[in-house]
């Protein structure tokens, strides 16, 4: 049978693996797909280093204009691995216009643009693939959009971004500062030199959109999504975490609630004996709980160039399969069926219900307490567990650990203003939420 040709936009770490892949399982990806898929055109800046990875491989079409390659002769899917917004958004729009396929694994562009691609896509009846998008080689789209189907999903809690991952693990594990183990993630490849979209949530909480609207049957809405990164976490609150029985991890949390969809990205405790608070190093963890499945954890390294790859391949073998099919009977991009998508209200943080850990420096003198714990009565805020820590030798302040049960975070923002005022509390009060996962 005549090969699916592929034009590949993009040529970095991830479109070599695809690359490599591709080469290396040629023929049970042929098997699985019903027939081969072929890489007919690749566009790249760096047209000398492309044809050295080829090595030898004839055939295959080399140039630096993406725009030749979505509008190239014979070309079935456009797979987009550039990343970033702009061009990637008006290429894959053209290749929609064309009436060709696209696989993606641009998580920015689907969280901020992808209600808009999707719509063409659906006018046109092509596919947009996004496997690859989260969590590199986790199959977590698939599993939301298929094999959950039969469950009214209630919420998703994961670890999304692996080098903030890595950094709160060695953090932990060393002691060492924030500052230092983000310099040596940045020398073992884990971080860029510029880590902001990592370390402060925003490439979780473009991962946490998509696959909200997958699970709830809601457009993209990154604008609404809360992201508190972890530049702020120092080794002491890991430490104090651990003497409660807790984990910190930088997760991405959706939720079903009583008045709308939480969609919130922020450093969590987690209790110590849930699996996905022994996930180390820059490995990716997402726990998915519906009403009829219960909980379900998915695992696996979410970055890196043959991970991604794998998900990037099965997007193609899935676009192969199912390319000459009736499009109103094809998997729907965002599960829901396009006409079925719901507007619902998306909650500011100051309605979200959770319990949190709060930690203060304060003078060590009877009364201080007393003080605190009314101001947090008086806002219907109750105490779970709490650690006073005795003062140094020749210190007369101390730090207090509270955990609280669930509240409201508009109540605990004014607790903590208050607490804050008191002449007995030094400085700020360190508020990290928590989330059991039960």
């Amino acid at each position: 049978m005549k090969p699916l040709q592929v034009g590949l936009l993009g040529f970095g770490v991830v479109g070599r693996g695809t690359w490599n892949v591709l080469r290396r399982n040629e023929e049970e990806i042929a098997r699985r797909a019903g027939r081969p898929i072929r890489i007919a055109a690749i566009a790249t800046r760096d047209l000398a280093k492309a044809s050295d990875a080829l090595d030898g491989v004839t055939g295959v079409r080399l140039t630096a204009d993406a725009s030749e390659v979505v509008h190239g002769p014979g070309i079935d899917i456009v797979c987009e691995l550039i990343g970033g917004i702009e061009p990637a958004r008006s290429l894959i729009l053209e290749a929609i216009a064309l009436g060709r396929h696209v696989v993606t694994a641009n998580k920015a562009l689907l969280a901020e643009h992808g209600t808009e691609i999707f719509a063409a896509a659906h006018a046109k009846g092509v596919m947009v693939a996004f496997e690859a998008a989260v969590a590199g080689g986790v199959p977590i789209i698939k599993a939301l959009r298929e094999g959950l189907t039969a469950n009214r999903i209630e919420w998703i809690a994961g670890i999304i971004n692996g080098t903030s991952n890595f950094i709160l693990s060695r953090m932990r594990e060393t002691g060492a500062s924030f500052e230092t183990v983000l310099a040596e993630a940045q020398v073992l490849g884990y971080a860029e030199s510029d880590p902001s979209f990592d370390v402060e949530g925003i490439d979780s909480a473009h991962k946490l959109t998509i696959m909200s609207a997958i699970a709830f049957g809601v457009p993209m809405r990154l604008d609404k999504a809360y992201a508190e990164g972890i530049t702020k976490l120092t080794r002491e609150d890991l430490r104090y975490a651990e003497e409660l029985g807790y984990r910190i991890k930088l997760l991405g949390i959706t939720r079903r609630a009583r008045n709308g969809i939480e969609l919130r990205v922020h450093p969590t405790l987690i209790p110590a004996k849930r699996l996905i608070a022994n996930v180390e190093g820059a490995m990716n963890a997402i726990l998915v709980k519906g009403d009829a499945v219960g909980s379900t954890l998915y695992y696996g390294a979410g970055a890196g160039a043959e991970p991604t790859a794998s998900a990037v391949i099965a997007d193609l073998v899935d676009v192969t399969r199912m390319h000459t099919s009736d499009p109103e009977h094809r998997v729907p991009h965002l599960a829901f069926q396009p006409d079925q998508l719901t507007d619902l209200p998306f909650l500011p943080m100051g309605e979200v219900e959770t319990s949190y850990y709060l930690r203060m420096r304060v003078d060590d003198r009877p009364g201080v307490l007393a003080d605190i714990t009314r101001i947090l009565a008086d806002r219907d805020i109750s105490i779970d567990a709490m650690i006073q820590k005795e003062p140094s030798e020749g210190e007369d302040q101390t730090d207090i650990i509270l955990l609280t049960h669930r509240s409201v975070e508009r109540n605990v923002d004014d607790a903590i203003l208050r607490i804050e005022a008191l002449p007995t509390v030094r400085g700020k009060v360190v508020r990290i939420r928590l989330e059991d996962l039960g």
